[in-house]
């Protein structure tokens, strides 16, 4: 079968997003594939495809079978490592490379899966360390255009309707892994205290966390806070990208990680950040000057490095500017897609 027009004849690349629920490993893949795009012959195979990128369908696919010029299949979820094994094995001309950002480790299906990969990346030493293979260290990274600071961050948050001068935020799914919990204890301690700052939970809450995020909306009405504890359940990508710029403060509380998008996103908006130690964070964060880390899990740790920044906002705002820099030299979305693209021109 033939590829549609829009697809390049002389494809290179599939990055497969097999994953019906938008995640965070998806909103990786969707910020990086279209610079992949400028520099390599690629198209997006699944669900939630970016602009900048050809589509490819399944149709699509059936008609690269047997094709003699080797092709780049980049997983990043263990169903997808499992298609491109099992498309290699019925002779589709693949090149398997697997990214990892986990800092646990693996399952031996996975395990057995990853010594099937010809390539694989990690988001971070530690994700490396799990592997028990060689790898290549390229730590996720942001666009930089999108994820910038505003002009004016006050009537930023203002546009929003909420109530006071100043927003902390806490992205991510509501549930005990991203620590939604210790950040509602934490503002419930401190907001009385700070009248000018309403908190933000931005996150899906899933039917199974239903009754975690009940218990955390009940914390809130009994501590009075309802109007400045606002939980916004899940938003369209394009309204998260909003929500960042207008955030003095960016709490990242998880007490376990893969990467951590949300830390850098924040970074890159240039909010002051608190973080826990978990994912990248102690890779992407300098302590006491682009940010603060906190034990994992530790409440009373998060409102100690959160109280003085609430006092000062403009030791806050200083500060997101120097983790605003440290993203523009180290960790933009152009430098992660080159090192990606030199890891597949090696296979092929």
């Amino acid at each position: 079968m033939p590829i549609e027009a829009n697809v390049p004849s002389d494809l290179q690349l599939i990055v497969p997003n097999l994953h019906r629920r938008y995640s965070g490993v998806t909103a990786t893949n969707r910020m990086v594939a279209p610079k992949l795009a400028k520099l390599m012959r690629a198209a997006w195979l699944g669900s939630s495809a970016p602009e900048g990128i050809a589509r490819i369908g399944l149709a699509d696919l059936l008609g690269l079978w047997r094709r003699r010029t080797p092709l780049i299949w980049h997983a990043r979820r263990n169903n997808e490592m499992i298609a491109g094994v099992l498309l290699r094995a019925l002779g589709w001309p693949l090149k398997l490379v697997f990214t990892s950002a986990a800092q646990r480790h693996h399952s031996w299906i996975t395990r057995w899966l990853i010594r099937r990969m010809d390539a694989i990346i990690a988001t971070s030493e530690l994700s490396a360390s799990y592997l028990k293979r060689a790898a290549t260290v390229i730590p996720h990274g942001v666009d930089t255009e999108i994820y910038a600071p505003v002009s004016d961050r006050a009537a930023a948050f203002a546009a929003s309707g909420l109530p006071g001068r100043y927003a902390i935020g806490c992205f991510g799914r509501v549930r005990a892994q991203k620590g939604s919990d210790l950040f509602v204890d934490a503002m419930c301690r401190l907001l009385p205290r700070y009248p000018d700052y309403t908190a933000v939970v931005v996150g899906a809450i899933t039917m199974e966390q239903q009754g975690f995020a009940n218990d955390l909306k009940t914390r809130i009405a009994a501590a009075g806070l309802a109007s400045r504890i606002v939980m916004t359940g899940e938003l369209p990508i394009e309204e998260v990208q909003r929500w960042y710029p207008r955030l003095t403060i960016y709490a990242f509380t998880s007490r376990n990680e893969g990467f951590g998008l949300t830390l850098i996103e924040a970074m890159s908006a240039g909010a002051a950040l608190v973080a826990a130690r978990a994912g990248a964070a102690e890779l992407l964060v300098e302590d006491g000057v682009t940010g603060v880390l906190t034990p994992p899990g530790d409440a009373d740790a998060l409102v100690c490095a959160l109280e003085p920044l609430m006092r000062d906002p403009e030791a806050a705002a200083a500060m997101g500017a120097r983790a605003r820099q440290r993203v523009l030299e180290r960790f933009s979305l152009d430098a992660e897609a080159g090192r990606i693209a030199a890891v597949y021109r090696a296979l092929v």
